[in-house]
């Protein structure tokens, strides 16, 4: 693990509060973050990263950023958590699903510091705030274009763990493929990893064997991207716009924009006005994007894509909308029912259609 530690030395561009405690001499603001990847992964802790870029673009000397790369997830990153604490953090961002427990470990013991974590779903203390982002609406997107460039009729998924996250967004996608393409079929490979170029390259490439002409990813490095490449087929981004592998293979990505929030939630925390919240934002508000679309998809393909982003944006269209069936058959929305929040939050099972279990 690396920790980086810098002081900007850019005017002040906070107000209130914030800025009456800098004017006094106080010490600037510091806010840390733990991250499951290196920053350079090109995806999900990049956007963690250039959102903490952007906190300290926005506040100038006012804030003094931290962070901790590559912290595994267990009782390693209470250890990291109470380090960064001890080192003088203000609030902290934990920015994966397996950092849930020790947050709020950590949090009990330090009440005056502020916690947030990302994609969980416990605030067992008043000072534990959680976010994420309804990143299923980006794999609507992506199955809705998967499904029509797909010439084999075989789509390969490479998924990090078996959480109601990943679970999610593989439903969306197939959902969406086969609503286009009723042949399509999804081939599944669990590779236990967030980020391990290795392990992701060599489920990329079982896909490929298996017969995958389009792979779509739920892991953070772009080592399914070369093997696509390698193989002549079609990947998306992930997390990350991953633009430098555009046009081939990258057709489009999924992109996760932290900034605003943690702009935001960094400002109320400066203020005085941060209270415990539980955000989950999709592609209306920004927090999910949809990376260009190249001109390796048919132009009516991008056309229908775009009104789909365009109708979840405006609240028109629900990627969970019935009629749809658990993977036993059995009914789970009727016939334009729209899936709650909380069954979504919690997703345990497979959809009508996909084959394999969901591991333990």
């Amino acid at each position: 693990m690396k920790l980086t530690t810098k002081l900007l030395a850019s005017a002040a561009l906070a107000t209130g509060l914030a800025g009456a405690a800098f004017a006094d001499g106080h010490d600037p603001f510091q806010v840390g973050f733990i991250y499951v990847g290196p920053t350079g992964d090109l995806g999900w802790t990049y956007e963690h990263d250039q959102g903490r870029l952007a906190v300290e673009e926005a506040y100038g000397d006012q804030v003094e950023t931290v962070y901790l790369e590559s912290v595994p997830e267990g009782a390693d990153a209470e250890r990291a958590i109470t380090t960064m604490v001890l080192g003088g953090a203000d609030m902290i961002f934990t920015t994966s699903f397996g950092y849930m427990e020790a947050t709020n470990a950590v949090a009990a013991q330090f009440p005056d510091v502020l916690f947030e974590h990302a994609t969980g779903y416990l605030r067992e203390h008043p000072n534990v705030s959680t976010y994420s982002a309804r990143f299923y609406e980006g794999r609507a997107i992506q199955g809705h274009i998967a499904g029509q460039m797909t010439e084999s009729n075989i789509i390969g998924y490479i998924g990090s763990f078996p959480i109601p996250e990943v679970i999610r967004g593989m439903n969306s996608a197939f959902l969406h493929a086969r609503a286009v393409n009723p042949d399509v079929q999804f081939r599944v490979v669990w590779a236990y990893t967030w980020f391990d170029p290795a392990a992701e390259g060599a489920a990329a490439q079982a896909l490929i064997d298996a017969g995958a002409d389009v792979i779509l990813q739920h892991t953070d490095s772009t080592a399914p991207q070369a093997a696509a490449q390698e193989a002549g087929i079609y990947s998306f981004g992930q997390a990350s716009d991953m633009a430098q592998f555009a046009p081939a293979p990258r057709i489009s990505s999924i992109i996760d924009n932290w900034a605003p929030y943690y702009i935001e939630r960094v400002g109320a925390a400066m203020d005085g006005t941060w209270e415990q919240s539980d955000r989950w934002d999709g592609i209306g508000p920004g927090m999910v994007g949809i990376g260009e679309m190249t001109e390796a998809i048919p132009e009516e393909v991008r056309a229908s894509a775009q009104e789909m982003i365009d109708a979840i944006a405006a609240g028109e269209y629900h990627p969970f909308t019935g009629p749809i069936n658990r993977q036993d058959g059995t009914a789970w929305l009727a016939e334009g029912e729209v899936a709650d929040d909380g069954t979504l939050a919690g997703m345990d099972f497979f959809v009508e259609g996909i084959t394999g279990d969901i591991p333990n």
